[in-house]
């Protein structure tokens, strides 16, 4: 019987997707479980797995096309009673298929970055192991098989150059062009507002400090923030929203995204329910995630939801960071430096205080300015009582 594959909805936001790659030709049978099509959205590339075996019929939209959540991409046969035969792939069918399709005849598993990265680096992936499910090679593989071809190399071979004149044409990968598109289009399109707060987070870097002498699970600045965040959203559930197809969406969980700095750019995966996890609790889920973001193995719905994203620059030397509000989101928290400084007391005396820089980005579609005003001072109020935040660790 006749059925077809759709352009999945992968994100709450997702309203279209890019065709990557097909890795099974017109004609050619599949099993269930494995990958047939790989879709791009702005954040990650995702592998669509059959259900059932079957056979690909017809590809209706070819590699690099954009499409509709929901539209049809391609007609396939499941092989149960009242189907047709599968038609052998003719010279209108050649015409449609994947680049990659000679690749998936030889059974060759990799991820469209890994593959991306091996043909940008001279890299034979036919030699490679991967460290993936069943073997599939993914992008780590292949900087690992660079590092042992070229040991005096610390990193991946540069983008190709054009010269003119006295300056030079770098092309973006692709993860660049997608992020530079991205954000361009949310600074065009999202009218953002700013405020900016100082916490003082002496008291909370000592027990810091005090939690990891007593425990090997480490729990950083971030985390702190990261928790803050959380239970600041469980506190004011009206913040904890975002505009989606000229409407507001209201979220149910305390959901707080983490930008994740990488050579191939900015990650930003979701601690889920971060205002009601303990501390130590919290900081696991953030250091797999982090992890996971660094070896670029993230999947989609690990990048998705949530109203905020904490973007953490403290570690850069740099007092405030005033940032790019994350596409589908409706606020992200700029983290700054810690500065030692002295301010007045009450009764006007020099008291030395650490200071932590805060720019909160807002949708102003969503928040006006005292409703983000009472949330970033409900942000500092609890880094400044971080006591609150230890709660069940």
């Amino acid at each position: 019987m006749k059925q077809n594959f759709t352009m999945p909805k992968l994100g709450l936001t997702m309203t279209e997707g890019l065709v990557a790659e097909w890795q099974v030709g017109v004609g050619q049978h599949f099993q269930q479980g494995q990958v047939v099509y790989v879709v791009e959205t702005d954040k990650t590339a995702n592998e669509v797995v059959a259900e059932q075996d079957g056979i690909l019929l017809e590809i209706l939209h070819p590699v690099g096309a954009t499409v509709s959540v929901g539209e049809v991409l391609a007609h396939w046969d499941d092989g149960l009673a009242g189907s047709a035969a599968a038609p052998a792939p003719g010279p209108a069918m050649v015409a449609v298929q994947s680049p990659n399709a000679q690749a998936t005849a030889s059974r060759l598993f990799a991820t469209p970055l890994a593959r991306r990265m091996a043909a940008r680096d001279s890299v034979d992936l036919e030699r490679l192991h991967g460290s993936g499910p069943r073997g599939r090679i993914k992008a780590v593989d292949v900087v690992q098989a660079l590092a042992l071809t070229r040991p005096q190399q610390s990193s991946p071979a540069a983008a190709p150059t054009t010269d003119h004149g006295h300056h030079r044409r770098i092309e973006p990968t692709s993860m660049q062009r997608t992020v530079a598109k991205r954000l361009t289009s949310a600074k065009q399109d999202v009218p953002h507002f700013y405020l900016t707060l100082e916490a003082d987070v002496m008291k909370l870097m000592t027990l810091r400090a005090e939690l990891n002498i007593a425990s090997a699970q480490r729990v950083t600045l971030n985390d702190f923030v990261v928790a803050a965040l959380g239970r600041a959203l469980d506190d004011m559930p009206q913040v904890n929203r975002v505009w989606a197809d000229d409407a507001m969406l209201q979220f149910e969980h305390s959901d707080v995204g983490i930008a994740v700095h990488t050579d191939d750019g900015l990650y930003v995966p979701v601690v889920r329910q971060a205002g009601q996890q303990s501390l130590r609790e919290l900081a696991r889920q953030t250091q797999a995630l982090v992890a996971r973001a660094r070896a670029k193995s993230l999947g989609a719905l690990e990048m998705s939801g949530g109203a905020v994203t904490v973007s953490n620059a403290g570690m850069f030397n740099v007092t405030y960071i005033t940032p790019i509000i994350n596409p589908g989101q409706a606020m992200i928290l700029g983290v700054g430096s810690i500065r030692d400084v002295f301010r007045p007391d009450a009764a006007r005396m020099p008291v030395l205080r650490s200071e932590l820089g805060l720019v909160l980005a807002c949708d102003h579609r969503v928040l006006d300015g005292a409703t983000g005003s009472k949330f970033l001072n409900r942000v500092v109020d609890l880094l400044q009582h971080p006591l609150e935040l230890v709660a069940g660790v």
